[in-house]
C-alpha cells in the first residue's frame, strides 16, 4: 500500500514492489481493463484523494511497469520510469478526459511516453559521450602527446610531473612510463574512459606549459 505524507507534492512508489513481477509483465499490457472505477478513481486523484491513488495504483501497477519494460527492455529502468509515471499521474490526473479514451489507456500512454523519452535521453548522452571521446582525438593534443613523450626521460619531467594533480599524475606516469593505453589505463584505475583520456589530455598540456614545449 502506498503512503503519502500531506506535505508533500506527489506520491512515492516502491521500486522493489514494481521489478518484483518483471517477466510476466509486458504481458498484461494488452490485457482488458480490470475494473471500471478508474475514471472515477482519477477523478478523486485529481482532488488530491490519496486514497484513491492507491487504489488506481493497485489497479494500474502491473500495465505501467509492462509498457515501460516493453520499450526500456531493462528492469531497473523500467522501474525507474514507472515511478516517474506515477508521480505525473498524481500531478496531472486533472488532465484526463473520459471522452478521448479509458483511464487506463490514459496512464499507459503516458507509462509509454515516459519511456520512449528515457531512451532518447540515454541515446543521446551516448552521443554526447562519443563526441567528447572524438574531440579528445584531434591532433593539437597528439602534436602536445608526442612532444612531451620525447622529453620523458629528461629530468627536468620528473619535476614537471610534480606539478600534476594525483590523478592525473597516475594516468600520464600508466600511459607513458609504463606504455598502456588510455583503454588499459582505465581498467588499471577503475575509471570510466572518456575520465582517463581527459586526465592524460589536461596533464599534458600542464607538462607542456611547464617544460615550455610549444603547441
Amino acid at each position: 500500500m502506498l503512503l503519502l505524507l500531506s506535505s508533500s507534492p506527489a506520491p512515492r512508489t516502491s521500486r522493489a514492489h514494481l521489478a518484483r513481477s518483471w517477466g510476466t509483465l509486458a504481458r498484461v499490457v494488452q490485457a482488458p481493463e480490470p475494473t471500471s472505477d478508474a475514471p472515477d478513481l482519477l477523478a478523486a486523484v485529481a482532488s488530491g484523494d490519496q486514497s484513491a491513488f492507491e487504489r488506481l495504483y493497485d489497479q494500474l501497477e502491473r500495465p505501467v511497469f509492462g509498457t515501460c519494460f516493453g520499450v526500456l527492455r531493462d528492469p531497473d529502468h523500467a522501474a525507474e520510469v514507472a515511478q516517474e509515471v506515477w508521480v505525473e499521474v498524481w500531478r496531472t490526473a486533472a488532465r484526463f478526459d473520459a471522452g478521448r479514451g479509458s483511464a487506463r489507456t490514459w496512464v499507459v500512454t503516458l507509462a509509454h511516453r515516459r519511456a520512449v523519452d528515457r531512451v532518447r535521453s540515454v541515446q543521446a548522452q551516448r552521443d554526447r559521450d562519443q563526441r567528447v571521446l572524438d574531440e579528445s582525438g584531434e591532433r593539437p593534443f597528439d602534436v602536445v602527446a608526442d612532444e612531451v613523450e620525447g622529453m620523458l626521460e629528461q629530468v627536468r619531467v620528473r619535476d614537471c610531473l610534480q606539478t600534476l594533480t594525483e590523478t592525473q599524475h597516475r594516468a600520464v606516469v600508466l600511459a607513458y612510463y609504463g606504455g598502456k593505453t588510455y583503454r588499459e589505463v582505465a581498467e588499471t584505475l577503475g575509471a570510466a574512459l572518456p575520465t582517463v583520456k581527459s586526465r592524460i589530455r589536461d596533464g599534458l598540456l600542464r607538462l607542456k606549459d611547464c617544460l615550455g614545449v610549444a603547441a
